[in-house]
């Protein structure tokens, strides 16, 4: 694996047991995954486990975060998947846009003075945020790239996909702060744009080493031991390494 923010053995997986994630669960995920997991980017929604306040035990769906706490070790942050989505903050014409799933400029919803790209994360209805500079640098090394007009910078900087030529190819991009680097391309037209959003970047099935992480119609991981593998799994397991043979040929 490549150098990471973090390192496999420093995360805190006794934490994550505590709310169903293991060990194993955790590092069967797809290694690009990983890779942003331990360099200190949200994990993708996964299934949690945790006790409501009056001890029962309650099945729910979250992204993790890894930090450094003030004693210097790693710890966890979750985000769970909220019922609705709290935009007191914004005003009503920002609140209609961020509903829409568009990315606007505004302000962080702790601070009104950080001037930032706001947008809705779909899976946990949560505000994220990420500031304008960051954002910013990212975007003048894609102009800079595909040398794109005036008005293309202007239409992504206002939260709108654009769709531009490279060659005789199309290729869409637009913000997307659950991204890597706040951005998104896509080969092909603003449709394709939205489908990838929308499915993640995740297979139907990824296989690990004790199991694998199955995605559902709606989009939502589950992970499936080996040892429960259903016939769909095994026959997608034996394609899988029918695929890796004919590549090595």
């Amino acid at each position: 694996m490549l150098d990471c923010l973090y390192k496999v053995n420093e995360v805190p997986y006794g934490t994550l047991e505590q709310f169903g994630l293991t060990q194993e669960m955790v590092e069967d995920l797809p290694e690009d995954i990983l890779q942003e997991i331990l360099n200190g980017f949200r994990s993708p929604l996964l299934p949690v486990v945790m006790k409501d306040d009056r001890g029962n035990t309650v099945k729910a769906r979250a992204r993790f975060l890894l930090f450094r706490n003030d004693d210097d070790d790693l710890d966890i942050l979750f985000y769970p998947r909220m019922l609705r989505c709290e935009l007191g903050d914004y005003t009503e014409e920002e609140q209609v846009q961020l509903h829409e799933g568009k990315v606007i400029i505004s302000h962080a919803p702790d601070d009104a003075n950080l001037k930032c790209f706001v947008q809705i994360d779909p899976d946990t209805n949560q505000v994220i945020y990420v500031p304008t500079p960051v954002i910013g640098r990212n975007l003048a090394s894609m102009v800079n790239h595909f040398r794109l007009s005036t008005d293309d910078i202007r239409l992504i900087q206002q939260g709108e996909v654009v769709t531009f030529m490279v060659g005789d190819e199309p290729v869409t991009a637009g913000i997307d702060l659950r991204n890597r680097t706040g951005l998104r391309l896509v080969s092909g037209t603003e449709r394709d744009w939205k489908a990838e959003v929308q499915s993640g970047p995740l297979e139907r099935f990824n296989f690990g080493i004790y199991g694998c992480w199955v995605k559902g119609d709606d989009g939502t991981l589950d992970y499936v031991h080996e040892s429960d593998y259903t016939e769909e799994i095994l026959d997608a397991m034996e394609q899988e390494v029918q695929r890796k043979g004919s590549l090595k040929r």
